[in-house]
């Protein structure tokens, strides 16, 4: 059997070549069979609309889940320490000063030579 240019379908990923072009896989034991997508959009679409996750909540109750999010993801973060910061800091000031001072030098040069030139 020929393999065609660009394909992406190998037994590894799920979708093994075969005569139709796709062949039907089996589950091992103790696996539910996997559903396509469109086959997991029509099961939420025939059930309850207010059950699961994604159930409407009021506007109180998101903005509750919002903060809550918001501060689970704060103890995520990894703060630096009070040295750290000091030196980060500096960095960053003594970069901008550098910057600041190479683009005074070319602002001074091209108004000289516009100068020079346009008299």
């Amino acid at each position: 059997m020929t393999e065609t240019t660009g394909s992406t379908a190998t037994p590894e990923s799920g979708n093994p070549e075969g005569a139709d072009g796709a062949a039907e896989t089996t589950p091992a034991e103790g696996e539910e069979k996997a559903l396509s997508r469109r086959d997991r959009k029509r099961a939420n679409r025939s059930g309850d609309k207010k059950s699961g996750k994604r159930a409407k909540k009021g506007p109180f109750a998101r903005m509750g889940l919002f903060y809550r999010q918001i501060i689970a993801e704060l103890r995520k973060v990894v703060w630096p320490t009070r040295s750290e910061l000091t030196n980060y800091t500096t960095v960053v000031v003594v970069f901008v000063v550098v910057v600041m001072a190479f683009v005074a030098g070319l602002d001074y040069g091209f108004s000289k030579l516009s100068l020079l030139v346009f008299g």
